[in-house]
Order: structure tokens, then sequence, then C-alpha cells
């Protein structure tokens, strides 16, 4: 199963991984690590709350104006 990832820049360092499908958060030190505990979380999410995804989830991004 292909699910969606969007990983950011912690404010404590390292890195924090969500999953929007399931709403499963983790971090790690790198991306690689946050990602890699996301996929732990995220299928031990799916063992107790099983998800049937028909489509993919769009990421996209939108501009908004700033005051300055």
């Amino acid at each position: 199963m292909e699910v969606s990832a969007i990983i950011t820049p912690s404010t404590e360092g390292g890195d924090v991984a969500f999953n929007p499908e399931t709403g499963t958060t983790t971090q790690g030190e790198s991306i690689e690590e946050a990602l890699a505990n996301l996929r732990e979380t995220t299928e031990l999410y799916l063992e107790e709350f099983p998800l049937t995804l028909t489509e993919h989830s769009l990421l996209t991004t939108f501009q908004i104006a700033t005051h300055t």
C-alpha cells in the first residue's frame, strides 16, 4: 500500500513526519529516521484500524499575502 508522508523540519532539531491518511506523526534526527519511524508507526496503526485507499492524496502549495 502506498501512502503519503509530509516531512518538515522540527524547531527542536531533526524532522517531523506526518501521514495525512491516518494522522500518524513521528520525528527523527534525520529525514530517513523520521520516515522510518513513520513507516513503523503507520503500519502499527493500520493493524488496529485498517484503511482502504481508493485514490492517492494530493499535496499542493498555495500563496498567501504577507503583511510587513
